[in-house]
């Protein structure tokens, strides 16, 4: 599916998600995060579950959290997410790696 849509959009380089106009032409630029949450909330309303409950964020998140465990660098994973600051950055790990390294962990539960 990807494969077919860098072909059809003629991407060679730069983001992979972008703006569709109503002419049809497809922009240069990445998506933008409002474009991303409208998008998570139409699809999740289709899926049946109430949109308002649902954003973008968690997209971000995720991917600083699972680029993280899989050992990227910080300076990297910032350059993806667009984080300003290593804190924040650290925030966002931190929140999706609650349960990882815990000593729950080795209790077997």
């Amino acid at each position: 599916m990807l494969k077919a849509w860098l072909k059809f959009a003629g991407i060679k380089k730069g983001p992979i998600f972008r703006p569709i106009a109503k002419s049809g032409e497809i922009s240069p630029e990445r998506l933008g995060d409002r474009a991303v949450a409208l998008i998570v909330k139409r699809n999740v309303g289709h899926a049946g579950f109430a949109p308002e409950q649902f954003s973008g964020h968690p997209l971000r998140a995720g991917l600083a959290t699972s680029a993280a465990e899989r050992g990227q660098h910080e300076r990297d994973i910032m350059q993806q997410t667009r984080h300003k600051s290593v804190k924040m950055l650290r925030c966002y790990i931190r929140k999706g790696s609650l349960f990882h390294g815990n000593v729950v962990d080795s209790l077997g539960f």
